[in-house]
């Protein structure tokens, strides 16, 4: 999720919940092709949390055949293709949702994307792609440097598509068979238009018709849309004959809501938020423009449910480290 499953916050939710899988943020392939270089923040990750899939989006399929090159080179478990973002910033170039109104075009981005991968895997390093500048590059050899030999080694990688029913009305019986044609892993579908954004209920009754159009077929299919809880999750999986689901707003401020039961020895939610906030601050602070602010939207979510949540909000929403949030977490005695 943009501006939210940064390093530090997918570190911790593996840590405390341990998902099955877990998306990066979404890049854009433009912006990192262009030389964007402050992008590949987006792309970092530690190896508690594989398996671990890089999110792209864009519109210039040669771009996405160099990004699943780097993203390969990077150590990478997946790349996955965003075809569902509904933001307008997104939307309006016609990437995101908006590429379900150009299936030949993203049918096109899907095939490209794949190709990157073979790509690797016939020997092209990321200093041979034509778009990809000497800085990024020597940023990628560093990172792959770095990694565990297992995962400098050639391998191939799977290419997944994040999509919706459709743009502004469902289109299942259109949408998603032109996405089959082209083989992905995992379709991962979420049950609202374009249009509805985040408004009203998904409509999971589209995601069955969806799985019904993918039986037979290598592709895993994934379902989205108001998960909000892991008895959620199994019931929507039983239901719909889904190969997973995936956990998205419901989770924000609650790693445990991938575990099946809480045990007595796992800590607070606010012990939590005081780890958390302590490995932004420890992850980012050697940055040129480091700033505290985007980590104060989680600390915001791991208080919400206490009575006086508006009041340690507010101080909270001040806190510039990790000590002072646990200056502040102390004082109204949460631990």
């Amino acid at each position: 999720m943009d501006g939210v499953t940064d390093l530090p916050y997918r570190h911790i939710y593996k840590k405390y919940g341990n998902p099955a899988v877990m998306y990066t943020e979404f890049a854009s392939v433009e912006g990192l092709c262009r030389g964007a270089a402050q992008l590949l923040k987006d792309f970092l990750y530690d190896e508690t949390q594989r398996p671990i899939v890089a999110q792209i989006y864009g519109t210039t399929p040669k771009f996405f055949r160099q990004m699943a090159t780097v993203l390969c080179e990077l150590g990478f478990d997946g790349v996955d293709i965003n075809m569902g973002c509904p933001a307008k910033n997104v939307a309006h170039s016609g990437a995101g949702a908006a590429l379900i109104k150009t299936p030949d075009l993203a049918q096109e981005i899907v095939r490209e994307t794949k190709a990157g991968v073979e790509d690797w895997l016939q020997g092209i390093a990321v200093s041979d792609l034509p778009d990809i500048t000497t800085e990024i590059a020597k940023i990628v050899q560093t990172r792959h440097d770095a990694l565990p030999q297992a995962y400098q080694e050639k391998r191939a990688i799977p290419v997944s598509v994040k999509t919706r029913v459709g743009y502004d009305k469902p289109v299942i019986s259109d949408w998603i068979p032109r996405l089959l044609e082209l083989a992905p892993a995992c379709i991962a579908l979420h049950g609202r238009t374009l249009r509805q954004q985040y408004s009203g209920l998904a409509d999971w009754e589209r995601i069955g018709e969806a799985v019904e159009l993918a039986s037979g077929t290598n592709t895993l299919m994934l379902g989205n849309g108001d998960v909000d809880s892991l008895a959620t999750a199994h019931e929507r999986i039983t239901t719909y004959k889904l190969d997973g689901v995936l956990i998205g707003r419901a989770s924000f401020g609650n790693p445990y809501i991938f575990k099946e039961a809480v045990s007595v020895d796992d800590p607070s939610l606010f012990s939590i938020a005081i780890e958390h906030a302590q490995l932004f601050e420890d992850t980012y602070q050697q940055n040129d423009h480091y700033a505290f602010l985007p980590m104060r939207k989680n600390l915001g979510w791991y208080v919400r449910s206490i009575p006086n949540a508006k009041e340690v909000r507010a101080e909270l929403f001040q806190a510039n480290s990790g000590e002072q949030v646990r200056t502040i977490l102390t004082r109204y005695g949460l631990v």
